[in-house]
């Protein structure tokens, strides 16, 4: 999976390997292998030996799409999903048919959890109208075009499939 440091506004890649069991696993960080061993978990921070070095990260804040963590003392931003946001946005047909479009249909399966415009809002490019969540992330769903809410076909709690009209702007 790719993450984006803010800090240092680059990215980085990171995976699990392999599962050793006893909270040890084999990571791979920028195509290196290195041993993880989780020594303590709670729900404010963890601290763990990394290649034999003992390390504390303690959460700082967290978002669906962001995480603020402090690793010995220093703190990272990260993106979580550095990519998401564009993968949906563009596969929402707004790069490629851009005002021609009316219908703001929904990428993912997914539940919606709010709906953040009303029928006769003007909107534009960008805004988010609703937020999804499938997968336990939430996703921002953005207008494709600067426009009216015509009509609003979801409701908040309810599901949406792939393709699904959610909102229709002209």
């Amino acid at each position: 999976m790719e993450f984006k440091i803010e800090n240092l506004g680059n990215t980085f890649d990171a995976e699990i390997v392999q599962s050793l069991g006893n909270s040890e696993y084999v990571i791979k960080i920028q195509e290196k292998e290195r041993n993880l061993k989780i020594l303590n978990m709670t729900s404010n921070k963890i601290e763990f030996m990394l290649d034999n070095s003992y390390h504390v990260a303690k959460y700082l804040d967290s978002s669906t799409a962001k995480m603020t963590v402090a690793v010995d003392g220093l703190q990272i931003t990260f993106d979580k999903h550095s990519e998401l946001d564009k993968l949906v946005y563009k596969n929402s047909g707004a790069e490629s048919v851009g005002d021609s479009q009316i219908s703001l249909r929904s990428q993912i399966p997914g539940r919606v959890v709010s709906i953040n415009a009303n029928v006769g809002d003007k909107v534009k490019k960008g805004d988010v109208l609703c937020v999804l969540e499938s997968m336990k992330m939430q996703i921002s769903i953005k207008s494709h075009k600067d426009g009216l809410i015509n009509s609003i076909k979801i409701k908040q709690g309810a599901s949406v499939a792939k393709n699904d009209v959610m909102m229709e702007i002209e």
